[in-house]
């Protein structure tokens, strides 16, 4: 087993603007680097956050020209760190995106990248709508990438909610689990912790959501308190309210240890579902 390692987990205020968006992250990131982070993550958008749909298809990027990237290629081969950019807002062509995750090595290569699978189109009941299908086309496909201390199983925001994807990678092997995220505040205040915890019980794996915080463009608000949470469930770190990073030591042994106790990835059980009440009747 793996040595234990620290994990950081940048919460950002993000706003419309790229550059200012990547300077102000830059800035955190490299501050939990020197603050001993081995493994540095940070929320979902973490370079634009912009509720219009035109404006979102006119400031997006294709990979090959988004000026975000080679930024934080050079950024994690500078402090020699891994480096979990949350999402960006990737072009696919003139009337949709992917809200894709990258992860970078060591050496500032592409080590993997995650399309969100599942779509945010709520209505809350606050007022608050969202249809984030109407620009992002959805990912197909889930992935893990190989870290130095274990395998990790990539996901965004929305996708917390949907169990068997976080099941599925931890069957895949993954001990660590990344939920970048820009959660609501009604939705955060009722749901994040319970969700996060339920991530990590569930499948024995570490769980690191960086998080958006605070009021952004047009009145849009989200929840903050970027998490660490360990496979029993305990939360090792909360990021608040406030802009900044988090950090804790992670041990990979203790992946092991909750899965020992309680094995239940192994105790699936395949099962037919009942029939309705009506076709029961009309069977007799």
């Amino acid at each position: 087993m793996s040595k234990p390692f620290t994990v950081a987990c940048v919460q950002l205020n993000s706003g419309r603007e790229i550059a200012e968006n990547v300077e102000s992250t830059s800035r955190l990131v490299r501050d939990a680097r020197k603050a001993g982070a081995d493994f540095i993550l940070t929320p979902e958008n973490t370079t634009c956050i912009e509720p219009k749909r035109d404006e979102i298809l006119a400031r997006a990027h294709g990979e090959n020209s988004h000026p975000a990237i080679p930024a934080f290629q050079s950024l994690a081969a500078e402090l020699g760190a891994w480096l979990l950019i949350g999402s960006l807002t990737i072009k696919l062509d003139a009337q949709s995106c992917a809200n894709r995750s990258f992860l970078f090595g060591p050496k500032g290569q592409i080590v993997a990248r995650y399309d969100k699978i599942h779509m945010f189109d709520v209505d809350l009941a606050n007022g608050e709508r969202y249809r984030e299908s109407a620009t992002f086309r959805p990912g197909q496909q889930a992935v893990t990438a190989d870290l130095p201390w274990g395998r990790l199983g990539l996901t965004v925001c929305y996708d917390l909610r949907f169990a068997y994807l976080y099941r599925a990678l931890a069957q895949a092997g993954a001990s660590f689990l990344s939920v970048p995220s820009a959660f609501t505040r009604p939705t955060g205040k009722a749901h994040w912790h319970i969700l996060l915890r339920a991530r990590a019980v569930e499948t024995g794996c570490f769980v690191f959501a960086p998080a958006q915080t605070g009021e952004h463009v047009q009145g849009r608000k989200t929840y903050g308190h970027s998490l660490i949470i360990a496979p029993w469930g305990e939360v090792l770190a909360d990021g608040g309210e406030d802009v900044g990073f988090i950090t804790a030591k992670v041990d990979p042994a203790m992946v092991e240890e909750a899965r020992t106790m309680i094995p239940a990835l192994r105790h699936d059980r395949e099962f037919s579902l009942p029939l309705s009440a009506t076709l029961r009747a009309a069977g007799e």
